[in-house]
């Protein structure tokens, strides 16, 4: 393992944003990995774990050590005629994750295809598309303990989900590092989940019977967020840059009075009203001031829209989003993407 010394970062985050790390290591092992952390440790520097850079916004540079996750492996834990557990490391790309299980027939990840980002960050934002999340199918993880170096095993109930919310964003937080997770999958007899977005619009124009294979299911998810989501390797984004804000069941009646066109989904919480909706009714969608606009298509998703913004320059930007959402709606939004 190298580490490097003022380490441009351009090309590990998917804003595509100019700043440099004091120090950089790409760890491919647990004994790399111990010894990043000791260095952090031995010259009280910050630490940053980075997966595939596809959450993350930096406001500026980062002025610690930058450790790029790059374990890789996959591996079948156990499995009987129903179902199979199989298990990842931190560093695999999670839509080629995805892909080998549906190469295998293995259901239960196809509503997630195509989602940026490793392996590794999947049970820390708890990452959910067209109405599956990880909770729905996740197993265990194995942690490493910063502090004492433990390996642990963190179940379902320990790593309390919530909507993009886990025990690694809260209590849990700059105390582990994830090295691998497993995932419980269905060999046959797949929960087919259609009934979210525009899926089943999608199959329809695929031509696809019913019911739809896990295969058919990604390919129209594929499908829809390649039409409605830009691509970071060609324009530099987040994906979702905001969560969608959960109300009280009155306010939502309140707000459906005053905006008749508004529409929630019911919760355990209340009623999940969609973000980019919000922000399309603020006058945002395909709004760009200086270097940095929401796409046309889907206002959720803040993108570099001259490739020469900063991360001030777009925090900024979803700052301008967040109050001018609030005025309108008396709706504080919340950054899905995590400010560095």
């Amino acid at each position: 393992m190298t580490i490097q010394e003022n380490f441009s970062l351009l090309s590990y985050n998917t804003f595509g944003v100019k700043v440099n790390a004091r120090y950089f290591a790409v760890v491919q092992s647990l004994e790399d990995l111990q010894s990043a952390i000791l260095f952090a440790k031995e010259n009280n520097l910050p630490l940053l774990f980075l997966g595939g850079g596809s959450n993350i916004l930096f406001a500026q540079d980062f002025a610690g050590l930058v450790v790029q996750l790059n374990l890789k492996g996959i591996a079948i834990v156990s499995q009987g005629e129903d179902e199979v557990l199989i298990s990842a490391q931190a560093g695999e790309n999670w839509h080629e994750f995805v892909q080998y299980c549906l190469r295998n027939n293995y259901g239960g990840l196809e509503n997630l295809s195509l989602i940026p980002g490793n392996v590794g960050t999947s049970p820390i934002q708890n990452i959910g598309a067209y109405g599956v999340e990880i909770k729905d199918v996740f197993h265990s993880c194995t942690v490493l303990h910063l502090s004492t170096f433990a390996l642990e095993t963190f179940t379902l109930p320990q790593c309390n989900f919530g909507y993009r919310d886990s025990v690694f964003k809260n209590v849990g937080k700059g105390k582990y590092v994830i090295m691998e997770v497993t995932y419980r999958l269905t060999k046959n007899n797949h929960a087919i989940r259609v009934d979210y977005g525009a899926i089943q619009n999608e199959l329809a124009k695929m031509g696809v019977g019913t019911p739809p294979s896990i295969q058919e299911v990604s390919r129209a998810v594929v499908a829809i967020r390649e039409s409605k989501l830009p691509n970071p390797k060609l324009i530099g984004n987040a994906g979702s840059f905001f969560k969608n804000p959960t109300v009280d069941i009155q306010f939502f009646n309140d707000l459906k009075l005053r905006f008749p066109t508004i529409s929630g989904y019911a919760n355990e919480k209340g009623v999940k009203i969609a973000a980019g909706w919000l922000i399309e009714q603020a006058g945002w969608k395909g709004k760009q001031i200086g270097n940095v606009a929401c796409h046309h298509l889907q206002a959720l998703v803040i993108i570099n829209k001259t490739g020469r913004a900063s991360g001030k320059e777009i925090y900024d930007f979803s700052e301008k989003i967040i109050q001018s959402v609030k005025e309108k709606f008396s709706i504080v939004l919340e950054r899905e993407v995590n400010i560095v």
